[in-house]
């Protein structure tokens, strides 16, 4: 039979079973900060510049998220509580240095102190929606947490024994080495996942620790079991903030401290378990029953029939009630007002005025970000985990493989023995446009990279795990260089002899050589095109699109000699443009299509074209070695200056919320 531990709430006469499994020790104490971290926050304001109307009466207004906020975050749980719109994010963003600072005032001190300037990498900060890597088992996503989070110096072992005691805590010893899990995966339940993205953040051992609503998504019984945990974590000393939209009963009696918002004003901060009598003070009173969380943002909406009685009592007019109950933000303003005259509040004032002691002094928390690691430690631990989450998406790489397979076959059934006469002409430009196009549109997929991961790299970044540099050249190596290879290597070992294409070892891998070069110059167009998109769609879109105007300009659907200057200039532009001349000189080069006739001693023929020479200069192709390499130094440019794009896209990406 399992142990359970009991757990007394001083509020309560209830008690909480917290099931034990199999853990003779809580080694809580040793998990922790030996330094107990005090967070105070001074007179907050935060603005935002919101854009409104069209083109020509587009107006640029303020809007003011944050009113003159003060505070104090002791160890245990804090909870911001409050309507949907009501600031809580935001502040919890503001404390945690992840907001932006243009537009923000007031300051944010540890233990009396300015934030320090890797406050970010040393305090912990699990978002809303689980950013964990779903292909990836439990213990190899703490495992990269450890890699990169913590120093080198560290020996091996032990940071594999913080791993096992983070495991340990947290309960997941059962799925340490089950997958997470994605939308083609079966992987651990959401509070399993909850708790591996708590675990991620425990690697560092923070003294505080932010969660943005760590309750959502999950099931009542869930919720509570997560809530019971922080609560056992910050009993040793940790400060969990975190912001809540409508905890349960069971959830809220955990709470140490709590802070009441509402239209980015200040309705109530201080010890949870004297709220309802500070609210009572204030004329409302919660009826027997009601959930507590519910009684507040009830009260603060004007919904509760305690708002009602209170002003019947106070007005004696039911109709003026009503008008008022309509009105949220009077109401607002009235609670503010009478919070700001309390006893909380200037108990509060007194604590942040010991606190700064009349010293103020800026906060550096969003200077650079110091790593812990290297580049080539992040470059190596980035493409390990890249490699593996491209192993475990079969229907990302085994499928692609398995289509490229099918289409090869197919094409070279269509295309089957290519003769050396008048047809064969025509089913070689045919066939080798067709390879050049299927490149550029089989890489629209690449825009996948970077969309899909763009949360999960913006809390990374943030969090201090690796540098952009890193990252972009991890997920290179690790991912678009062998999937836009491989499938450019069987596609063109299938085709090449099937149809019978000139039987020349060197032709066969400039063949080769082209082909991934198309496909790679495709791929970085898409990345610079998808970095920093959040829909995946509009990528594609403006992909497909693009690839649709550099078809024309190829070289098959119409002579590019015969375009205007005003517009042949966009063939340099195309992608397929470079491809398609370079599988044409390497293939036509020396071909004969009379056959039975000498070319050589009669000079002329019945046909307009007897060989491949006269084709690439109907073309508009340079017969030389540079008609050839030059279009691979083209793409080669274009490789560059498209990476490039993709780079500073990243570089330059908004990071804060």
């Amino acid at each position: 039979m399992k142990k359970a531990e009991t757990l007394q709430m001083s509020s309560n006469k209830d008690q909480v079973f917290i099931p034990m499994s199999r853990r003779k020790t809580n080694d809580l104490s040793r998990m922790t900060s030996t330094e107990v971290a005090v967070l105070s926050f001074h007179n907050i304001y935060y603005r935002v510049k919101v854009k409104s109307g069209f083109l020509l009466g587009r107006k640029t207004v303020e809007k003011e998220i944050l009113t003159n906020i003060n505070g104090v975050m002791r160890p245990g749980l804090n909870a911001i509580l409050g309507p949907t719109g009501g600031g809580k994010s935001s502040l919890l963003d503001i404390l945690a240095a992840r907001k932006d600072p243009d537009g923000l005032s007031g300051d944010v001190l540890i233990n009396g102190a300015p934030r320090p300037a890797n406050f970010k990498c040393n305090s912990g900060y699990v978002v809303q929606d689980d950013v964990v890597m779903g292909t990836l088992t439990v213990r190899e996503n703490l495992q990269f947490s450890a890699a990169l989070r913590l120093p080198t110096t560290m020996a091996s072992h032990e940071k594999n024994e913080r791993i096992s005691k983070v495991i340990q805590q947290l309960g997941l010893d059962k799925v340490a080495d089950s997958k997470v899990g994605t939308q083609f995966i079966r992987g651990v339940s959401g509070g399993e996942r909850k708790r591996t993205s708590i675990g991620m953040e425990l690697i560092t051992d923070p003294a505080i620790l932010f969660l943005d609503e760590p309750t959502t998504g999950l099931d009542s019984s869930t919720a509570n079991a997560v809530l019971l945990l922080l609560k056992r974590m910050s009993e040793h000393g940790r400060t969990i903030i975190f912001s809540i939209h409508q905890p349960r009963y069971s959830i809220f009696k955990l709470f140490d401290s709590l802070t009441l918002l509402a239209s980015g004003r200040l309705m109530f901060h201080g010890p949870a378990r004297e709220a309802l009598g500070y609210f009572a003070s204030v004329g409302y009173q919660c009826e027997p029953y009601n959930n507590p969380a519910d009684f507040f943002l009830d009260v603060i909406n004007g919904d509760s029939s305690a708002v009602i009685l209170n002003r019947e009592d106070q007005e004696g007019e039911v109709k003026e009630t009503e008008e008022t109950s309509k009105r949220g933000t009077p109401l607002i303003e009235k609670i503010a007002e009478f919070y700001a005259k309390s006893d909380f509040c200037r108990k509060t004032k007194d604590e942040l005025d010991q606190l700064l002691k009349g010293q103020k002094r800026k906060s550096s928390a969003f200077k650079e970000i110091t790593y812990a690691t290297s580049f080539c430690h992040q470059l190596r631990w980035i493409s390990k985990r890249s490699f593996k989450n491209l192993l475990g998406n079969p229907q990302a790489s085994i499928a692609q493989i398995i289509v490229t397979v099918i289409l090869g076959l197919v094409i070279g059934a269509i295309f089957y023995d290519l003769k050396n006469d008048p047809t064969g002409i025509q089913n070689r430009a045919g066939v080798l446009f067709f390879l050049t196009t299927n490149q550029c549109f089989s890489s629209i997929s690449a825009v996948e990279l970077f969309v899909v991961e763009k949360k999960l790299f913006i809390h990374e970044y943030i969090s201090g795990y690796y540098r952009v540099s890193s990252y972009f050249f991890g997920k290179l190596l690790s991912d678009l260089l062998p999937m836009r290879m491989l499938p450019s290597i069987i596609f063109t070992c299938i085709i090449y002899f099937l149809l019978g294409l000139k039987p020349v070892v060197e032709a066969f891998f400039i063949m080769m050589f082209t082909l991934i070069m198309v496909a790679y110059s495709a791929s970085s167009m898409a990345l610079a095109i998808a970095a920093g998109q959040s829909v995946v769609s509009i990528a594609t879109l403006l992909m497909t699109i693009s690839f649709v105007f550099m078809m024309i300009f190829s070289g098959l659907l119409v002579n590019l000699r015969t375009i205007g200057p005003w517009l042949s200039w966009l063939q340099y532009l195309s992608i397929p443009r470079y491809g398609y001349a370079a599988l044409q000189h390497n293939e036509f080069l020396g071909q004969n299509f009379c056959p039975g006739v000498n070319v050589t001693v009669n000079g002329t023929c019945g046909y307009a074209i007897c060989t491949g020479e006269e084709f690439l200069i109907n073309q508009g192709i340079d017969l030389s070695p540079w008609g050839l390499w030059k279009n691979h130094v083209a793409l080669a440019c274009m490789i560059v200056i498209f990476l490039t794009i993709a780079y500073l896209k990243l570089l330059f990406l908004k990071k804060y919320s």
